[in-house]
């Protein structure tokens, strides 16, 4: 039996690429199944539930020996701690390296510079993506939308675009409308607390010997996110201690106005946030223009 599972803090890339993936591999005559290292967030459940999907069984050790695929990931920082022990078979991701991984023997790596881990895997099935069931599809179709915030993000080739509409008129869905359900659910984060919206969609980053979590949320509604500013402020104290970090970085994706506010609760995020971003900043927010992407618009510029 397979194990295949994303990144910690799963989004609907992760959480679909996993079920995608044991889809596939089981139509090889091999046993797999999909998990989740965390739950899957708000977007990712709508998505799941809407293409007919459960959501995978939650993950907290590789185990040792068990064979494993790894997707949407190669960084060890956001897998088990213990992933290094399993048999590590497969790692198909859109990410940059990050080493560290060990393997057993020597393996499938697929490493390609597209905005979405399912357009790798469509990519890899070849004439199998005709018979996939509609759910897959469905699935494919989510996640390229997602990393792509429907074709706005500067990750989005034309690969990514090229097969979102071909599965969109192979579906019959309205790219537009379908996009537009999936960042409503993004946006819902009502029933978070402080804390869980910290660590939702993060990654863990060093810069210059300082630890940190850069967190995004990624909204159609950022009034909702601001009017809890100050409280979310305050715990990226606790969430960082916790977590044994320097600091938090949380940056608010306005997807339909296409820029990002950072909250600034102290001197250390000034400074990291004028050194990075060339600005001057006298308040306890930024507005970042055109920046939504944490891939190339936010991690490669840190500095401090």
């Amino acid at each position: 039996m397979i194990k295949i599972f994303g990144h910690r803090s799963p989004d609907t890339d992760a959480t679909g690429s996993a079920i995608i993936w044991a889809w596939y591999i089981n139509q090889k005559v091999k046993t797999a199944i999909p998990y989740v290292l965390g739950t899957p967030n708000t977007e990712a459940a709508f998505v799941i539930k809407r293409w007919g999907f459960k959501s995978p069984e939650l993950l907290t050790f590789a185990g040792k020996n068990s064979d494993i695929i790894i997707v949407d990931t190669n960084n060890p920082s956001e897998l088990p701690d213990d992933v290094n022990d399993a048999n590590i078979i497969e790692i198909i991701d859109h990410h940059m390296l990050v080493g560290g991984l060990k393997t057993k023997n020597p393996i499938n790596f697929t490493l390609k510079p597209v905005a979405s881990t399912a357009t790798i895997m469509a990519g890899m099935m070849g004439n199998d993506l005709a018979i996939a069931p509609e759910g897959i599809k469905g699935l494919i179709l989510s996640c390229i939308l997602s990393d792509t915030l429907e074709f706005r993000s500067p990750t989005t080739t034309d690969i990514d675009i090229d097969l979102a509409k071909l599965l969109a008129t192979d579906l019959n869905i309205n790219i537009a409308e379908y996009a537009g359900e999936m960042f409503a659910a993004k946006s819902d984060v009502s029933r978070f607390s402080n804390a869980e919206l910290l660590r939702m969609d993060s990654k863990e980053y060093e810069l210059n010997g300082k630890r940190l979590r850069v967190s995004v949320l990624e909204t159609t509604s950022p009034e909702i996110l601001l009017s809890r500013k100050k409280s979310l402020m305050d715990e990226m104290i606790s969430v960082a201690k916790e977590d044994r970090l320097d600091q938090v970085l949380l940056f608010i994706i306005d997807i339909l106005n296409e820029h990002a506010t950072l909250l600034i609760p102290n001197e250390l995020v000034k400074s990291i946030a004028e050194k990075s971003f060339n600005i001057s900043i006298d308040s306890d927010t930024v507005i970042l223009p055109g920046v939504i992407s944490r891939k190339k618009q936010i991690i490669p510029k840190l500095v401090f």
